[in-house]
């Protein structure tokens, strides 16, 4: 019942961010030339993570994205079967919200889906793996110390706001592969036939995070 609770709340974290983050994006824009929606939409991500953060954080640590997991995973910090729980409870999060969204902006809206920088698949994979590694190494940080815990969900949500502010002008920012598939799902089309760079980016850009945050914390306990 434990695991359950934990996937669920997952699941539920994962709905909202899509539901109010990219629902945001959907409907105020993402442009850089809007500065006003480009900002709002950053910090709608933001945002939802600080809510999430203080609302599920006690149940499932509020990880709403497998690159997080696969950090965690990792870092041995959680097992096998709670990282393959959390995927699945992820995914299908995201799946969820951004059917719901897509029920009230229509997927013409673009639903918040991701778009490869200038088309280019190399540029848009060091993009959005240089953009997890700073968003995850970050959660790494301020996670790995128990005072922290007041603090964690308003500097991890901080975190992914700054992440959006640079990386919504190159890719709309991902930096999560379930928030990402839930969008391309509807969307459909080059959204989501382009969608592999957006789940396998943020995989390795939170694996990338997790090593280097081990060897530099290493000897420090």
């Amino acid at each position: 019942m434990k695991d359950l609770k934990k996937y669920i709340a997952e699941f539920i974290g994962t709905f909202v961010l899509v539901l109010f983050a990219c629902g945001t994006a959907a409907v105020v824009g993402c442009s850089s030339e809007n500065g006003t929606g480009y900002l709002l939409t950053a910090l709608a991500f933001g945002l939802v993570i600080v809510a999430m953060a203080y609302s599920i954080g006690n149940v499932s640590g509020c990880h709403i994205n497998p690159a997080v997991s696969i950090a965690m995973l990792v870092s041995g910090k959680m097992t096998v079967k709670d990282f393959v729980g959390y995927v699945v409870a992820q995914f299908a999060g995201a799946i969820a919200g951004a059917a719901v969204l897509m029920a009230f902006v229509g997927k013409d809206s673009g639903l918040g889906a991701n778009a490869l920088y200038k088309g280019d698949i190399v540029s848009s994979l060091i993009i959005e793996v240089i953009l997890t590694f700073v968003f995850v190494i970050a959660i790494l940080g301020v996670t790995d110390k128990a005072e922290n815990s007041n603090i964690a969900g308003l500097v991890i949500g901080l975190s992914l706001t700054l992440v959006h502010i640079l990386g919504i002008s190159f890719t709309g920012t991902s930096v999560n592969p379930a928030r990402s598939f839930g969008p391309a799902l509807f969307v459909g089309g080059a959204a989501l036939s382009n969608v592999w760079v957006f789940i396998v980016a943020p995989l390795v850009g939170g694996v990338l995070a997790a090593l280097c945050y081990k060897f530099l914390a290493s000897g420090d306990k």
